[in-house]
């Protein structure tokens, strides 16, 4: 190749560059619609994770929360000031800037009832995990979101997602989530024997008798020396936790878990009507808010939710956790850095799924919730979760784990492009 051409396949993507940053970035090829999604697929199913570590090795929730949600807002203030910022401001799209003076009140209570309700979600999730584990968790909610989210997200999109192609799709993340439940049953099953080979006889409901409880009380040791997944491992898990479980009805977790479900599977379709005004609420002339801008407002009202929360719960916790105060949530730095992590990768995670909806549907959008994929990988790998489990507990995790991953698949096929 001569000099001629090397300096051409130097230049040409250059000029693409800057001919791109004369207007503001905004995917809109279903190729980049969908690493958007990919992207999301991982941050998404990577911070539950870290949350549910630092309960495990016993910080309390509202103490990881209220870390957790400063990194979220800063990570949407990050995305406004460099994509909503890139390049110069248009009528139909105006910059970030640019748009915060517009009278757009209408589309701003939207995304913002849509942070409500997200930030509801993700401080149930918190409890839920400990109840009801990771990965059954992220499956229940995840299905929620998707049998009533998506069907929303389709109808408002005005069908731009194919639907004989998204609906089967829908279909697989309910097998998915028979098979999780399925697993949830076996492996509760397993650990039950676990325990009751070593000598503690959980009651009908999950619970330890109160001289089990006594025993486990006066019990020695730290987590690592345990196995994970034998009796004893279960056991130093209870006794190192900030959320104890002991003696608690699964129903509670299992009713956290229905509540943060049905929170997030508003969220998305809140956020689309933001974004989009099907239903015509703003002046005439007025632009709608681009993806960057809604989801600055809709981290916002997050972030304020759970500070107010999470502060209320310091001083009145919730399921018998210690009371704490603001003072011993500044000196507890155990943990602290994964906290801020865990809230960055899910600010990420939320505003790259925006994006990819706003270029596919957000119909299409909604494969993020395969997230429970990474969660129960993360499971498995950090937790020990279904080691030393039965052949049949195996079975119906790998048949769960497939039906996800076939369900991401459908429901990128089913992509659309917002004209």
């Amino acid at each position: 190749m001569d000099f001629a051409g090397i300096a051409s396949l130097i230049y040409l993507p250059i000029e693409r560059i800057i001919c791109n940053g004369l207007k503001m970035y905004v995917v809109e090829s279903k190729g980049g619609a969908i690493a958007c999604m990919l992207l999301a697929l991982f941050f998404l199913g990577t911070w539950p994770a870290i949350m549910t570590l630092l309960e495990r090795r016993g910080r309390l929730p509202q103490h990881t929360y209220l870390d957790y949600t400063m990194t979220n807002l800063l990570a949407a203030v990050i995305i406004a000031l460099t994509f909503g910022e890139i390049g110069s401001s248009t009528p139909e799209k105006p910059n970030f800037i640019a748009q915060l003076s517009q009278d757009n009140w209408p589309s701003i209570l939207f995304a913002m009832a849509g942070g409500v309700v997200l930030s509801l979600g993700n401080l149930s999730t918190q409890y839920a995990w400990a109840f009801v584990g990771l990965s059954v968790t992220e499956v229940i909610t995840a299905s929620i979101t998707v049998v009533i989210g998506t069907t929303l997200n389709y109808f408002l999109d005005d069908k731009i997602n194919r639907a004989q192609i998204l609906f089967p799709g829908v279909g697989c993340f309910l097998i998915a989530v028979c098979l999780g439940s399925a697993v949830h049953s076996s492996n509760a099953a397993d650990n039950k024997a676990k325990l009751k080979g070593a000598g503690y006889s959980p009651t009908s409901n999950g619970a330890l008798t109160n001289e089990e409880l006594r025993n486990l009380e006066k019990g020695t040791g730290i987590i690592e020396e345990a196995k994970a997944g034998t009796a004893e491992f279960l056991l130093e898990l209870e006794k190192r936790r900030a959320i104890k479980v002991f003696g608690k009805s699964t129903i509670v977790g299992l009713s956290i878990t229905f509540f943060a479900g049905v929170c997030f599977s508003l969220f998305s379709p809140a956020f689309n009507l933001a974004t989009n005004d099907q239903w015509h609420t703003l002046k005439e002339g007025v632009p709608h808010l681009v993806v960057y801008t809604a989801f600055f407002y809709f981290s916002v009202s997050c972030f304020v939710i759970a500070l107010i929360l999470n502060i209320t719960f310091l001083y009145l916790p919730v399921l018998d956790l210690p009371r704490s105060s603001f003072k011993a949530y500044i000196n507890d730095w155990n943990g602290r850095g994964w906290a801020l992590l865990a809230g960055l990768l899910c600010g990420f995670g939320n505003g790259l799924q925006f994006m990819g909806g706003q270029a596919a549907g957000y119909a299409a959008a909604d494969a993020v919730q395969a997230l429970p994929l990474v969660s129960t990988f993360w499971g498995i790998l950090l937790f020990g979760e279904y080691q030393k489990s039965s052949r049949r507990t195996y079975v119906l995790l790998f048949g769960m784990l497939f039906m996800f991953i076939v369900a991401v698949g459908v429901l990128m096929a089913s992509s659309g492009h917002r004209k």
